[in-house]
């Protein structure tokens, strides 16, 4: 099988789990306990910490380690809102963010906040007027995701973080589970007083996500139970997931540069191939400072996304459509729609991600691949498959 669905998760790295395996072996005591073995236990997890700060030029007490993306995301919205309440109600984050941040965005609604949500062009980018525009003196949490997970499209969060620097009532936080080891990646500076990460989109052990709170920036705690975590996240914490991923975080930040031009040359290929192929649009934008090497999204408008789906599978490529979090359901991309591509390109996006592992043979397998799939695709058009 030729996997590509990298955005959905990824297959962890050979010393990842030989890492994974060593500390749940050697090192399973409780790291708040008092004797011996809980403090060597301790001083791995304090280790691990200190190689994700030293990746992005922090401070160790600015990390909190979660069970991933969609908690962290949670911690960061809910705890910033509920923390700053005092300041103002308003907040302000995008129309294509992924379901972790969009739904918690909506239940915040349901309390009494009132939030904006910001439009995208046609490559699914926001305008940085428009996110001025919106700014009200009740305005204390902004948060955009710096790569989409659907398009690939990259928000200008340098540029949102420079925005907002102006403005010391007004929290910015940004999901970024698409963007590390895609993207350079600066954090001291920049603005950003909250991000996200996930360890199982960077070939890391699932069930492990990063907090990034700067320092200074409070949240309202969303759980009780104990004092870990800055009392953020309460539990007993995941040494080995931990210890792991921080290695994966660690191989992901130092490569990327490499991963970024290979990236970019295996989805410049795609593109072309795409070209050949007068049934599929792509979604989004084939310009390289634009969208994130790793991730092309295209559609055969009107053809059920789930059709087409399992139609590559049966040639061995494994692809999917919109995020994981919400591919079962039979709703059009609302990615998509925002994006104003209109409905029959919506309801059949498919989307293709790729990983460390590919190369020229992944790639022209999957470039012969398709074509023979929308030719077996068209007869059924005549039999009312399509929409």
């Amino acid at each position: 099988m030729y996997y590509f669905d990298h955005c959905a998760s990824t297959p962890p790295h050979e010393d990842v789990i030989r890492t994974m395996a060593e500390v749940m072996a050697k090192h399973y005591a409780n790291p708040g306990s008092l004797h011996r073995s809980g403090m060597e236990a301790a001083k791995l997890l304090d280790r691990a910490r200190g190689v994700i700060a030293g990746l992005f030029g922090t401070d160790k007490p600015e990390w909190i380690f979660t069970s991933g993306g969609t908690e962290s995301n949670n911690m960061a919205i809910i705890g910033a809102a509920r923390k700053y309440k005092s300041r103002g109600n308003h907040l302000i984050t995008t129309a294509i963010e992924h379901p972790s941040v969009y739904d918690t965005f909506g239940a915040l609604e349901r309390d009494g906040f009132r939030v904006t949500y910001l439009p995208v062009d046609s490559r699914g980018i926001l305008s940085l007027n428009d996110l001025e525009a919106a700014l009200t003196k009740e305005t204390i949490l902004v948060s955009v995701m710096h790569v989409n997970n659907e398009t690939g499209s990259i928000q200008p969060i340098a540029e949102i973080g420079a925005l907002l620097r102006k403005q010391d009532r007004i929290i910015f936080h940004v999901d970024g589970v698409q963007s590390i080891g895609k993207l350079p990646i600066g954090l001291s500076g920049s603005g950003i007083d909250l991000f996200s990460a996930s360890a199982h989109k960077i070939n890391g052990p699932r069930g492990l996500g990063l907090l990034y709170v700067r320092q200074g920036i409070q949240l309202d705690p969303i759980y009780s139970g104990g004092g870990q975590e800055q009392r953020l996240r309460p539990g007993t914490e995941n040494l080995a997931a931990i210890v792991a991923s921080a290695k994966a975080f660690r191989m992901a930040v130092e490569s990327q540069p490499d991963r970024y031009e290979k990236m970019h040359g295996l989805r410049s290929r795609l593109l072309r191939c795409l070209e050949q192929i007068p049934e599929l649009v792509l979604n989004g934008t084939g310009q390289r400072e634009a969208a994130a090497p790793h991730i092309v999204n295209f559609s055969y408008p009107g053809m059920k996304p789930e059709v087409i789906i399992h139609m590559l599978e049966k040639h061995r490529v494994l692809a999917s459509t919109k995020s994981a979090c919400s591919s079962k359901d039979d709703k059009p991309s609302r990615v998509l729609e925002a994006m104003g591509l209109g409905r029959a390109r919506a309801a059949s996006g498919i989307r293709i991600s790729f990983g460390d592992e590919h190369g020229d043979l992944e790639l022209e397998w999957l470039c012969r691949v398709l074509p023979m799939v929308v030719q077996k695709l068209k007869p059924l058009e005549k039999r009312g498959t399509r929409e």
